[in-house]
């Protein structure tokens, strides 16, 4: 039977099932077709290859863990990554990592697994992610494991933190001696199980999309720099005035000092700049202004709760200032509620016509209080970052908003995994590009109304798609398995009987239902084939014929 880990009792928290109740047992070797493994529960890494549906092997031993894994009490599900066509990585639940030379995988012949590298590396992980490099002629292996550990200053949230370690190892060659050595360790700490992390293919940075952010545990002497940033970002925190506007002026608010007087405030305006000055201090406020202004009607007054009040008229009436002093971050822009609700109008256009697809039709664009119950998102937003190996610090955020994750896969072993994500009712298929910091994030597939179709499976447990994008799929907990085919041209003539229009292409959706008791534990798309695995049974289902 498959080792199938159950959680302890003290593994509560949501985030101890995200990362190991709902671990994916069956593992895809996305560099041969339609290879599959498993670990069973003699420590046993067993692997299925097809390549005739007719010819079907039973699955056949491949690598068996050196450690007895029943001695342990606190071990975690083993797991395994493939970092190349001939390299694997492989945790055996313990803390131990084992670095794995293959062969080509995927035939009995060449295929032969030999430990080059095996560590303790503390306490139990799971391995998120791996890629295999080679730089200046030297072979390296870095590797993303995931922990949720105790925190024991955290009182009031769920008493557990979540890290990454990023461990690059190394291959060493000394007079004779030829090994692999762990070149560095880092570790990100974070407040939820990333649904999403993956090194780039260079190893050069990292992209984590998460719930809650992560940053990296850095060592004393960083820490002291950190701290300058943050009392600096502290500072910047309170604004030193508020500005507000309309079409034709713009009104600033600067609080001042209880003994400051008329007689101390100067304010000097230009057609294109100002400044402020309290006594005979540095000005308070000095710069280019955004936009030309007439200078002649510009005013200020003194206000009773103590302020400065600046009235300037602009010289082009309309257009909207984006900032008031070029360059100056210390002011905050206040919007007058009737000025978000003319924004929110004006942005209607944009969303509408990406949310009706057929903007002719009398039909109003989709609209949020329509969405239905089980479309609310439990969490409030993730955000996807990048950080950089060298400085580790962050180089791209954005903020998903609405846009749920659902699932991720290897579409090209050699690039980062894609990852999908909700868009409306559909879904989309983003392929990371590190190499392109124009294009970092590449649209590649949709997948029509899937968004809202996963969404009222209440019992989903995983959900894939197939590598060519031909179909989605998903399963629940037990036995059920949905397929959803991307539209295709239709043979024969089909008319809709509602508009009287003849219909091209349709999409076919098919439900599977395993002739089994036990939950699903695995599940795995390639092109043609979904693989299903449960605790003792792997279930494969021909998806695709190729006709």
């Amino acid at each position: 039977a498959v080792a199938e880990v159950k959680l302890r009792d003290d593994q509560y928290t949501l985030d101890h099932m995200h990362a190991f109740g709902m671990y994916n047992y069956l593992h895809l070797d996305s560099w041969y077709q339609d290879n599959v493994y498993y670990v069973d529960q003699f420590g046993r890494v067993m692997n299925l290859s097809v390549t005739l549906d007719t010819a079907l092997q039973k699955p056949r031993e491949v690598f068996r863990l050196p450690t007895d894994l029943t001695a342990y009490d606190n071990r975690l599900c083993a797991s395994i990554h493939f970092s190349s066509s001939t390299w694997v990585t492989l945790s055996d639940g313990t803390g131990r990592l084992y670095l794995i030379k293959s062969g080509k995988r995927g035939n009995s012949a060449s295929e032969k697994w030999e430990i080059v590298f095996n560590e303790e590396l503390g306490s139990p992980f799971i391995i998120a992610h791996s890629v295999s490099f080679v730089k200046s002629d030297t072979h390296s292996v870095a590797v993303l494991l995931l922990r949720v550990e105790k925190d024991e200053l955290d009182t009031k949230g769920s008493g557990f933190h979540v890290t990454l370690e990023w461990v690059t190892i190394v291959e060493i060659h000394k007079e004779g001696d030829h090994r692999y050595e762990i070149f560095k360790r880092r570790v990100l700490q974070g407040k939820s199980v990333p649904h999403y992390a993956a090194i780039e293919p260079s190893g050069d940075g990292l992209m984590i999309l998460s719930y809650k952010p992560f940053k990296f545990m850095q060592d004393e002497d960083d820490k002291l720099e950190e701290n300058d940033d943050v009392k600096a970002t502290n500072e910047k925190k309170d604004p030193l005035y508020c500005w507000q506007q309309t079409e034709d002026d713009v009104t600033i608010t600067v609080h001042i000092p209880q003994d400051i007087t008329k007689d101390d405030i100067k304010v000097r305006f230009s057609p294109d700049t100002i400044c402020v000055t309290l006594k005979d201090q540095p000005p308070l406020m000095e710069g280019k202004l955004y936009s030309s202004v007439d200078h002649e009607s510009c005013t200020w007054i003194i206000r009773e709760d103590e302020s400065l009040e600046i009235s300037l008229i602009k010289k082009n009436e309309g257009p909207r200032w984006p900032e008031l002093i070029v360059g100056d971050t210390r002011g905050e822009f206040i919007m007058d509620s009737s000025q978000c609700s003319e924004m929110a109008e004006n942005l209607m256009h944009l969303t509408s016509e990406v949310l009706n697809p057929n903007p002719e039709k009398e039909n109003p664009p989709c609209n949020a209080q329509e969405l239905e119950e089980c479309d609310a998102f439990l969490e409030d937003s993730a955000s996807l970052c990048r950080f950089d190996g060298n400085t580790l610090k962050v180089t791209h955020v954005i903020n998903l908003g609405s846009n749920q994750y659902l699932f991720s896969v290897v579409v090209d072993p050699r690039e980062m995994p894609c990852f999908c994500l909700r868009h409306d009712v559909d879904a989309l298929l983003w392929q990371p590009h590190s190499d392109q910091p124009e294009n970092m994030w590449e649209h590649i597939a949709t997948f029509n109304a899937l968004g809202y179709v996963q969404a009222s499976k209440q019992d989903k447990k995983f959900m894939a798609c197939a590598p060519d994008y031909s179909y989605a799929a998903l399963c629940e907990c037990l036995r059920r398995v949905f397929i959803y085919h991307q539209p295709t041209p239709l043979s024969t003539v089909l008319y809709n009987r509602k508009e009287g229009r003849q219909v091209g292409q349709v999409a076919k959706q098919l439900v599977a239902t395993l002739e089994t008791h036990d939950p699903i534990l695995g599940f795995q798309a390639t092109s043609e084939r979904l693989f299903v695995l449960t605790t003792k049974t792997l279930f494969l289902i021909k998806v695709n014929s190729g006709n």
